[in-house]
């Protein structure tokens, strides 16, 4: 299993191909395909490549599905015999990013196509 870590919105994601990811808002279009190149780690057949900080030449690409806002969080102060109390929501804005393939040095290590392609070969046939 190919897996890649990621750093995007000042996170980090483990990722996968084939899986969608909610993110922090990119600027970016519905529906577009777009390539995340701080890639911190990428795991490919029992070999662990790590950067530091980034691998050079390592790209993870994917499409952005659509833009949505996550649950909404209540935060609620207040202050006990003062009579003070503050209620504030607060709900982030995400973008659903799906992971189609994973590149490094120009070679596509894992893409969305391949890891169906072999859940297909391995099913067993009736």
């Amino acid at each position: 299993m190919t897996y890649a870590i990621i750093e995007t919105g000042g996170k980090q994601l483990r990722v996968e191909p084939g899986r969608f990811y909610d993110i922090e808002l990119l600027p970016v279009d519905p529906e577009e395909t777009i390539a995340i190149e701080k890639v911190l780690l990428i795991s490919h057949d029992d070999t662990v490549t790590v950067g530091q900080p980034y691998i050079e030449g390592a790209s993870v690409e994917g499409e952005v599905l659509r833009h949505l806002r996550g649950p909404k969080v209540i935060v609620y102060k207040m202050k006990p015999k003062k009579k003070t109390r503050k209620k504030r929501g607060h709900r982030q804005e995400l973008t659903r990013f799906m992971i189609k393939s994973i590149s490094m040095n120009g070679q596509v290590l894992a893409s969305d196509a391949t890891d169906t392609a072999d859940s297909q070969e391995s099913a067993p046939v009736a």
